[in-house]
């Protein structure tokens, strides 16, 4: 058989990679077998009222010496637009199922407060309601994703706020709207029918929840309805839920999933930041487990409905530690650190490769609570590791994924080991991005990245994120630790390109297809 010269050099090529590597880590992008486009709502963002997420996190009031448009913060303002985040969830979480909307709107020193009893037992002035939360999406430019009461709330209770949001009709809930000094509807796509209604949405079950939702869907005319999902591991919920609305599916648009990563128990979470290598492995092992138990859903979605009309909507996700030191325990404010960044990274490749049912994912939470974007204190504000994975990542905002195939080292901790690397990669206007995480904090990997299906590419730019220590994290009044950067150990040879990612490293590269 005769080989021709191109042959004999991609061979000689792969030969060079592996003796300098010297082990077969290798990236294959599967350029021809693109067909799925990743949503931007994977992502989203989430906004409960719980701790200082709302509270001295987003809103601040007109009076006050922190800079702020109409009482929403600009420091947070101008931090989220750097994300370009796409929707943001609203008001729970477990507060969604104890809200009345209709005490949040009107004059603010007319509305009646109300104790938040789920998170802190704190007395909230109901001076952040639908208004407010609507005027910051309009400001970040981002769709609302409403939650609407189910545990302790009524059907007409869900009708009205949908007419009040969205109705252009001379209608008593659109009049109030207009009376209250809004003329337009903001018209509002996203709607959660309840919130975790197997537990703090009102300890349903399964059967029960299926048609209490179908009911309420039934009258609220919306365009995108998302059913509350169950437990993470609670495969009858969703099967449940999907045989009992397979012949009502213009009811149903969506089917809500949450699943949080805790290092030990939920008794014992262990802390945000002083944590050994056993802590960081186990954390990032349950991370990566996470994926079978999202297919396991994904099956169950295929069998009911092959049609993919239903999405899996993760709006909860995210790393859950022990509150930080000295702070209201219910108030669920942690610290962020490069461990995070890694589980942000892992999520999103994992959502991103599962982009034919995941539309949309919000990570838990915006500001000041768990795996949040940002922190407050005072007039200052801190941009957690977290933040910049998503800023990173913003390259993957409906582009269309790449499949990949990954071969890579282990990452060995006692009798214990994962696949050292996390890979995601899409293709938007000619670029080609791939993003891969290096999971083992102790060794740096040489892994080639090869395109499958086209010949000719150049590297643009890459990014990376990391730092010295695997718990480093941003503080107030210091110097960031953990930030986005230029990369630059890449080399590339004929039509193959050697990355070297550090340890515990995210690294961002952008290709340019000829």
């Amino acid at each position: 058989m005769k080989t021709n010269k191109k042959t004999l050099l991609l061979i000689a090529s792969m030969f060079f990679f592996s003796l300098v590597i010297g082990q077969d880590n290798k990236i294959i992008i599967k350029t021809k077998e693109a067909k799925d486009t990743i949503s931007r709502y994977i992502y989203g963002h989430f906004a409960e009222h719980l701790g200082r997420c709302i509270y001295d996190g987003i809103w601040v009031g007109e009076d006050t010496d922190i800079p702020n448009t109409r009482g929403i913060r600009n420091d947070v303002i101008d931090a989220l637009k750097e994300l370009d985040i796409p929707v943001l969830r609203w008001p729970g979480g477990c507060y969604a199922d104890l809200y009345q909307w209709k005490d949040g709107i009107g004059p603010k020193d007319e509305r009646p407060p109300i104790i938040n009893k789920f998170w802190g037992d704190v007395r909230e002035d109901n001076s952040f309601g639908t208004h407010e939360f609507l005027d910051l999406c309009e400001i970040l430019e981002t769709e609302p994703y409403l939650a609407i009461n189910v545990g302790s709330g009524s059907i007409e209770d869900a009708y009205d706020w949908i007419e009040y949001v969205n109705s252009d009709k001379a209608s008593p809930m659109a009049d109030l709207r207009r009376k209250n000094g809004r003329e337009d509807p903001w018209n509002v796509k996203f709607w959660g029918i309840g919130n975790e209604n197997w537990g703090c949405g009102g300890n349903m079950t399964a059967a029960y929840y299926t048609d209490l939702y179908k009911r309420y869907a039934t009258y609220c005319w919306a365009e995108y309805k998302v059913a509350s999902g169950g437990l993470n591991h609670d495969y009858n919920w969703t099967e449940t839920l999907l045989k009992g609305t397979k012949d009502v599916t213009h009811l149903i648009q969506g089917i809500s999933y949450h699943h949080y990563t805790v290092c030990h128990t939920w008794d014992k979470k262990g802390s945000a930041t002083d944590f050994d290598e056993s802590e960081w492995f186990s954390t990032i092992r349950k991370n990566m487990e996470m994926e079978e138990n999202l297919k396991g859903h994904i099956e169950l979605f295929k069998q009911y409905d092959p049609d993919n009309k239903i999405a899996l909507i993760a709006d909860e996700w995210g790393n859950w530690h022990d509150p930080e030191p000295g702070t209201n325990p219910g108030f669920l404010y942690q610290q962020n650190t490069l461990r995070d960044a890694i589980t942000a990274s892992i999520y999103l490749n994992i959502f991103n490769n599962h982009a034919d049912r995941v539309k949309m994912a919000n990570i838990a939470q915006t500001v000041n609570v768990l795996q949040a974007m940002l922190l407050t204190q005072g007039n200052q504000i801190v941009k957690t590791p977290s933040f910049y994975i998503f800023k990173m990542y913003k390259v993957h905002h409906d582009a269309l994924l790449l499949p990949t195939e990954v071969v890579c080292e282990d990452y060995i901790n006692k009798e214990n080991s994962i696949p050292a690397l996390s890979v995601s990669a899409s293709k938007n206007e000619g670029l080609i991005h791939i993003t891969v995480a290096n999971v083992n904090p102790n060794k740096e990997i040489a892994t080639i990245l090869a395109l499958e299906g086209i010949e000719e590419y150049k590297v643009i730019s890459s990014e990376i994120i990391t730092a010295n220590e695997m718990n480093a994290y941003n503080d107030f009044g210091k110097e960031e630790a953990v930030y986005l950067k230029k990369f630059d150990d890449l080399k590339q040879k004929n039509q193959n390109i050697t990355v070297t990612l550090p340890p515990k490293s995210i690294v961002l590269v952008t290709l340019q297809t000829k």
